[in-house]
């Protein structure tokens, strides 16, 4: 399940990309199996090594071109191992919504960045996080779990100030907010309760065959209620 749209940042053969926060590796997935040369980067060793292994099969399975690189690095965010304007594509997906410092992470993210390269960053959208938090303090106030609550115009402002362009903006997921509006309701944890196992199963049902129902409907409902919010910038290249 992609949150990030690949075509618009134009990932392709030989893009430098780095997926800082990778967690299970959705989008370092999908950078690798389109050609790029991509990182996924994270602090969690058992999802790298989950994320490196998967690498390694879908390189073996010929998932992706014979000239893509996959690698799982692990590291901070606040402090990325990389020079400056290093990557064509940088992607922060559902990550800073958990750091404290997440002024410092958006600058690293800027820096490694090249001039003229693109920057995907997608964070929970307010009122659907709203809710959630209004519904269970169990959802958020855990050990790693969600600190705050963005406005897009907010976090799209903490990015311009370090002179990037917003190029676009889009919600995703809406399908998503009611099952976790449920599951606040019911307990995060009870993932046995009847209606939160219906509900998983229709959104199983949704990623695996994406059906024509399902698809129209959660595009309908993006705009109202999707559960994430992206971001696209553009650095500025100064050589024109």
């Amino acid at each position: 399940m992609l949150t990030v749209d690949f075509d618009r940042l134009g990932v392709g053969p030989g893009t430098s990309v780095i997926d800082v926060g990778c967690g299970a590796g959705r989008h370092t997935f999908e950078a690798f199996r389109r050609g790029a040369h991509v990182i996924g980067f994270d602090q969690n060793v058992a999802d790298l090594n989950s994320v490196d292994e998967m690498l390694q099969a879908m390189a073996e399975a010929g998932e992706a071109p014979a000239t893509a690189k996959g690698e799982a690095v692990k590291g901070d965010a606040l402090d990325l191992p990389y020079e400056d304007g290093t990557f064509d594509c940088v992607i922060a997906s559902e990550i800073l919504e958990h750091v404290p410092e997440d002024d410092r992470a958006i600058s690293e993210l800027v820096r490694v960045l090249k001039p003229g390269g693109s920057l995907a960053i997608t964070v929970p959208r307010w009122l659907p996080e709203k809710i959630c938090w209004l519904l269970s303090d169990e959802y958020h106030a855990n050990e790693g779990g969600h600190i705050r609550i963005y406005k897009a115009d907010e976090l799209r402002d903490k990015v311009l100030a370090h002179g990037l362009e917003l190029t676009h903006t889009h919600h995703e997921h809406a399908l998503h907010s009611p099952y976790w509006w449920l599951k606040c309701l019911v307990g995060t944890e009870k993932n046995d309760h009847p209606a939160v196992k219906a509900y998983h199963q229709l959104l199983v049902w949704d990623m695996m065959g994406r059906p024509w129902l399902t698809r129209t409907a959660e595009s309908a409902l993006n705009p109202l209620i999707g559960k994430s919010v992206a971001l696209y910038f553009t650095k500025p290249d100064a050589r024109g």
